[in-house]
């Protein structure tokens, strides 16, 4: 089986990086991101603040009045945190990313350079370096049902452990407006999601997935 960690992301531009590095697969650090950013808030540059309890941010970052935070989180350096924003429990953002009006995370990694700018909900996900979510897009967390999200590797269904598991998006990832994603869907580095579409299972890296649910390659 494929490394997954490896093929989705620059492990460089997050600071969980090297803890997803030793992790089989990727999905496994959300049930320990709680102590995870405990442990990183302590080892974090001079330059970062503690602006509330359990909340730190990095130099050159704006948070706007009406955002909302909850503990325990690590936003990094020039981010822009909008308005209405709501970011709650368990957030790790890295460097340069948006998180916009009435946009909400929880149990997630962000790594640098995303955008989450417009009405979006992404919960216990990991988005890679500059993914790039339009307004409005989605990424559930959550089977009707309730039951254990099983992601899709190499053509196989991989059990997560996990009833709560958002998506997986790889660098560069661009999900169109409206679109969800259902849980546990993969996608690989630079797809493009249409907006609207119902993704689901793993989207290959470099292919753009259509309203017609067909995979098309990403021209270069």
């Amino acid at each position: 089986m494929a490394n997954l960690t490896q093929s989705l992301f620059s492990l460089a531009h997050s600071r969980a990086g090297e803890l997803l590095r030793e992790l089989p697969f990727p999905w496994e650090i959300l049930p320990m991101l709680h102590q995870v950013i405990l442990d990183l808030s302590a080892q974090l540059p001079s330059d970062f603040q503690e602006i509330q309890p359990q909340v730190w941010v990095g130099p050159g970052t704006t948070i706007a009045p009406t955002a909302v935070l909850r503990g325990p989180i690590i936003i990094g350096a020039d981010c822009d945190i909008r308005h209405s924003a709501f970011i709650r429990e368990n957030v790790l953002i890295g460097n340069a990313a948006v998180i916009g009006n009435s946009s909400e995370i929880k149990n997630a990694v962000l790594f640098d350079g995303v955008q989450v700018p417009h009405f979006n909900y992404v919960g216990d996900s990991i988005l890679g370096y500059k993914a790039h979510l339009g307004a409005g897009a989605i990424l559930s967390n959550f089977k009707n049902t309730g039951d254990e999200i099983h992601v899709v590797i190499d053509g196989k269904k991989v059990a997560t452990g996990l009833n709560k598991l958002g998506g997986l998006l790889g660098d560069e990832v661009e999900v169109g407006c409206n679109a969800v994603l259902f849980p546990g869907t993969i996608a690989g580095r630079q797809t493009i999601i249409y907006p609207l579409v119902p993704a689901r299972g793993t989207i290959p890296a470099n292919t753009i997935l259509k309203n017609d649910g067909n995979f098309y390659p990403r021209a270069e």
